[in-house]
């Protein structure tokens, strides 16, 4: 996302029928279980999975930009004083390589941020992201972190995992840093997953309230991801439209969603559960990945949808039902945007809730 919002044509998805059933609205059969059976699996399963690191707070944006230290305070506040956080697990973030960021970046812009920042700059010589001494850092311990909690979920330490991360990802391209976003967190972690883990078919699902036109940029033209995104047309980047699909072996692996400004948790939802779900059920993830922005949550100073705490329970509903129909329920969650600090607090604290 950038501090200037693009000025294009939207396209509003129709009013559809609202569904509630979740994957099985897609058709895949929900047996009944027993009161006793569902407490026993609930006992049995390994804990939801939470990763951060101070270093996230060392990347300063500077006074007023909205991308700033404050937003994981505050998730990590919230999560206290809920009393969400004495279920989770803590895991240990850790340092990425080269060659696991090398995935999903190419060398010649690698070696960019790393002499963007040795020389001091404010921002990224390859567009508008501000950075600092710190930010390289704190961008190899994104993605090192997130992977770490990938191995934590294949190892099933946790059954799942959310990643408060900083800086955001997606939209990172090969070659560019774009908005608040050095290197593509997700786009990282579906590669590791892939090399590290030996998966053949990872799902990304984006509901920030920006299209992640780097994820999208690095998975194009791949077909072992899927990528699907709901978010505001028009609105930074200006990418993100229906007929984007991929191509290659890509084409139909790429999916958007772009939504009207003003449209919540009736219109989004309708697309998880007419777009998303069928195509999940079509491709069989291994493995799901969220890119958790809760710019789309109502009243955003950056975004102009009014998803509900509600809504984004719900979302995290139905990609956990996905994830559990075909990937075991292997599922990380990372965190791209949000910034009214209240609001990001409250959607995260509704997600992390709706992951157990």
């Amino acid at each position: 996302m950038s501090m200037q919002e693009a000025e294009r044509c939207g396209i509003r998805i129709g009013r559809r029928r609202f569904l509630t059933v979740g994957v099985a609205a897609a058709g895949a059969a929900i047996l009944p279980r027993s009161a006793a059976k569902a407490t026993e699996e609930t006992e049995m399963k390994p804990p939801v999975g939470f990763m951060t690191d101070p270093i996230y707070l060392r990347h300063i944006t500077g006074d007023g930009h909205p991308e700033h230290p404050q937003r994981l305070t505050a998730i990590i506040d919230q999560l206290k004083k809920s009393g969400v956080w004495k279920s989770l697990q803590q895991i240990p973030a850790r340092d990425a390589t080269m060659d696991q960021i090398r995935a999903a970046q190419d060398e010649k812009y690698i070696q960019t941020v790393i002499r963007d920042v040795k020389e001091g700059r404010t921002g990224l010589s390859t567009g508008d992201t501000v950075i600092c001494s710190d930010s390289l850092a704190a961008a190899i311990r994104a993605v090192g972190g997130v992977l770490a909690a990938g191995d934590a979920v294949m190892s099933g330490k946790v059954a799942s995992a959310f990643c408060a991360v900083r800086p955001p990802g997606h939209h990172a391209t090969r070659s560019r840093g774009m908005g608040f976003c050095i290197f593509n967190n997700v786009a990282a972690l579906a590669r590791y997953l892939q090399k590290q883990h030996k998966l053949s078919r990872v799902l990304i699902v984006d509901w920030d309230v920006h299209h992640g036109n780097g994820t999208q940029d690095i998975f194009y033209e791949d077909g072992s991801v899927m990528y699907f995104s709901t978010h505001q047309h028009p609105m930074y980047p200006g990418t993100g439209l229906p007929e984007e699909i991929g191509s290659g072996k890509g084409k139909g692996c790429i999916i958007n969603c772009p939504l009207a400004r003003g449209s919540g948790d009736r219109e989004i939802l309708a697309a998880f559960d007419e777009q998303l779900l069928p195509a999940a059920k079509k491709f069989k993830p291994e493995f799901v990945i969220i890119s958790a922005g809760f710019d789309a949550r109502q009243q955003d100073s950056l975004g102009g949808l009014n998803v509900t705490d509600s809504g984004f329970a719900q979302l995290t509903e139905r990609v956990v039902a996905i994830a559990n129909e075909f990937s075991g329920g292997k599922l990380v969650s990372v965190l791209e945007g949000g910034y009214n600090l209240a609001g990001l607090a409250l959607a995260a604290e509704s997600h992390v809730r709706a992951m157990s």
